[in-house]
């Protein structure tokens, strides 16, 4: 684990790509959320990986996702979890379940925290965060 230097503090992390997610992240930058679905069993899974997680296939192909869904779950944090977050609270972390099947985490952009509610249909926003990295956020649908 790498340890945080104390001057960087200040600074939010950003997602890292790997070969398994490159394809992911360059589609972000495009606006697009792709989505795996496996060729042997026909699931659907978001957070890329080499293999299916339901029959360990490795015939997995990427396809846009609609990029629309509802609130599964949240949570408004009042109380940063460091101070690269400070000045986004308050700010709601949503569990999203996609119109496809996936769940996600991500955040509510472009309004009030506390006005958010369980299946409240939400859309995709992506993002620039800096450093050309895109992020997967979400805000309210039929704006």
């Amino acid at each position: 684990m790498r340890r945080i230097d104390p001057s960087e503090a200040h600074i939010k992390p950003l997602p890292t790509p790997d070969a398994d997610s490159q394809a992911y992240w360059n589609a972000m930058k495009e606006g697009r959320l792709l989505l795996q679905h496996c060729g042997s069993c026909g699931h659907i899974q978001l957070y890329q990986q080499a293999v299916c997680r339901r029959c360990l296939g490795a015939q997995l192909v990427h396809r846009p996702a609609s990029g629309r869904g509802k609130v599964h779950s949240f949570s408004v944090v009042h109380r940063a979890p460091g101070p690269a977050f400070k000045q986004d609270t308050p700010y709601a972390v949503l569990l999203v379940e996609l119109e496809e099947g996936p769940r996600m985490i991500s955040s509510l952009v472009d309004e009030d925290p506390m006005s958010i509610d369980f299946d409240a249909s939400v859309e995709l926003v992506c993002e620039p965060a800096g450093m050309g990295a895109v992020l997967p956020r979400f805000r309210r649908a039929n704006r």
